[in-house]
């Protein structure tokens, strides 16, 4: 009787797929936050664990200004790695939810300190906003970005933008949720 349950549970119960049902990977979703005067406008939530280590997962990212004023209108002002709170996100308009294998993953966590770490002034609004600093993490995650976009300044229609460029990749299954 013991041998008959041991091999129910170690051979059958696999076979059948009961035996992987925790199986998760960290997942991205990618928001924008149209104009307003909250920051930032484009941000990424990461949630659920890296397959090699175990670890949970459960933030979010976005870059911004320190401060807001007629400063950030005219060049190089201090700029920083944003954690929103939970309700600007629910206020958020969510894109798609893409799984990031552990690569994907430690690129995206690596796009993030690179951001974190440089020297400041970093923010400009011409050229190191909130949306360049998603287009890197797009660019992290394996999704195409146009380095030439005409929405550097429009959250929404840079991620418009990003979804039609990566189309192919998106159709690949990993795609949890597209709005």
């Amino acid at each position: 009787m013991m041998l008959k349950r041991l091999l129910l549970t170690f051979l059958i119960v696999p076979l059948l797929g009961w035996a992987n049902v925790a199986h998760a990977r960290v997942t991205i979703t990618f928001y924008s936050h149209e104009l307003g005067s909250q920051f930032p406008h484009a941000f990424a939530t990461l949630k659920g664990k890296v397959d090699s280590t175990g670890e949970v997962v459960d933030t979010n990212v976005g870059f911004t200004a320190t401060s807001t004023g007629p400063s950030i209108l005219f060049g190089w002002v201090q700029g920083e790695i944003h954690v929103a709170k939970p309700k600007y996100i629910a206020n958020s308009n969510a894109h798609f939810t893409y799984e990031l294998t552990d690569a994907e993953y430690r690129s995206v966590m690596a796009v993030t300190d690179k951001w974190r770490n440089k020297k400041q002034k970093s923010y400009n609004l011409n050229t190191a906003n909130c949306v360049h600093f998603i287009g890197d993490v797009a660019t992290a995650a394996g999704l195409k970005v146009n380095p030439e976009s005409k929405y550097f300044k429009k959250p929404t229609s840079f991620l418009k933008e990003v979804t039609a460029l990566s189309r192919e990749r998106l159709a690949s299954g990993r795609v949890l949720f597209k709005g």
